[in-house]
C-alpha cells in the first residue's frame, strides 16, 4: 500500500514537472518568434532603405543623363548654327572679292583706255617706251588707290596699292603705299596692319611716313594690351621724330601713362 501511494506521488510530481517544461518551451518559442519578427521588421527596414537608396541613385543618374542628353542637342545646334554663319560669311567673302576684282579690272581698264587716248608725241619728240608699255602710270595707280581707299573700298585699295608696289617698286612713292596698305587693314586685321607699317620704320626710315608709322605701331599694341610695347613705340616718334604732330601725339600718350 504505501508502495502505491509513493509511486502515485512520484507520478503526479513528474507530471507538474512536464507540465512546466512545456511551459517554459512555449514561452521560449513565442520569445524566439518575437525575437524572428522583429528581425524580419529590421531586415525588412534595412532592405527597403537600400532600395529607395537603389531608386534614388537611379534617378539622380537618369536627371544626370537626361541633362546632358540636352547640353549635347544644345551643342550640336550652336555647332551647326556656327557652321552655317562660317558658310555665310565664306560666300559674303567669295562675293566681296569677286566684286573687288571685277572692280579693279574695270579701273584697270579705264586707266588704259584713257592712256591709249594720250595724243601721240610729234615727230622728233622724245618717247618714253616704258610708260607706253606699261599703260597707267605709277601717280595714276596710286592716286586710284587712294580714291578707293578714301571711298571705303578696302579690299580694292588694297589690290592697287600691292600693284603699284609690285611695278614700281623703286618709286618715291613707295613708303606712302605701304603706309596705305596698314590703313586698308587697320581696322580689320591688326596683324597685317602692324606688319605694313613696321615695314615703312625699318625700311623707310626717312620718310615722311616713318613717324605715322611707329605711332600707329602704338596704337596697335595699346589696343592689344601691350603698354610696354606701346611705350616702346611712342618713345620712339618722340626721340627719332621729335618735331612731327605724331611726336606730340606720342607725348600726351606717355604723359597720360605716367600720371
Amino acid at each position: 500500500m504505501k508502495s502505491l501511494v509513493a509511486l502515485a506521488a512520484t507520478a503526479a510530481l513528474a507530471g507538474c514537472a512536464l507540465k512546466s517544461d512545456v511551459r517554459r518551451v512555449e514561452s521560449e518559442l513565442v520569445a524566439l518568434r518575437r525575437a524572428t519578427a522583429r528581425a524580419d521588421s529590421a531586415r525588412a527596414v534595412a532592405l527597403e532603405r537600400v532600395l529607395d537608396e537603389i531608386a534614388e541613385t537611379q534617378r539622380l543618374f537618369v536627371d544626370s543623363l537626361a541633362a546632358q542628353q540636352r547640353r549635347l542637342l544644345a551643342f550640336q545646334g550652336q555647332t551647326r548654327a556656327d557652321l552655317t554663319e562660317v558658310q555665310r560669311q565664306l560666300v559674303q567673302i567669295q562675293e566681296l572679292t569677286g566684286q573687288s576684282q571685277q572692280r579693279l579690272s574695270e579701273l584697270r581698264a579705264q586707266l588704259e583706255t584713257r592712256a591709249r587716248q594720250v595724243p601721240a608725241p610729234q615727230p622728233g619728240a622724245p618717247v618714253d617706251s616704258a610708260a607706253a608699255a606699261t599703260g597707267p602710270g605709277p601717280e595714276e595707280l596710286y592716286d586710284l588707290a587712294v580714291r578707293q581707299l578714301r571711298g571705303g573700298s578696302l579690299q580694292t585699295a588694297r589690290m592697287a596699292f600691292t600693284k603699284f608696289l609690285q611695278d614700281f617698286p623703286q618709286h618715291d612713292r613707295v613708303p606712302d603705299a605701304w603706309f596705305q596698305v596698314g590703313e586698308t587693314w587697320a581696322g580689320t586685321n591688326g596683324d597685317s596692319a602692324a606688319a605694313a607699317y613696321d615695314r615703312v620704320a625699318k625700311d623707310y626710315p626717312d620718310s615722311p611716313r616713318a613717324p605715322a608709322a611707329l605711332y600707329k605701331l602704338g596704337l596697335l599694341a595699346e589696343q592689344r594690351g601691350d603698354m610696354p610695347a606701346a611705350r616702346v613705340y611712342y618713345n620712339r616718334v618722340v626721340a627719332g621724330y621729335p618735331r612731327s604732330e605724331e611726336a606730340q601725339l606720342a607725348r600726351t600718350k606717355l604723359q597720360a601713362r605716367d600720371r
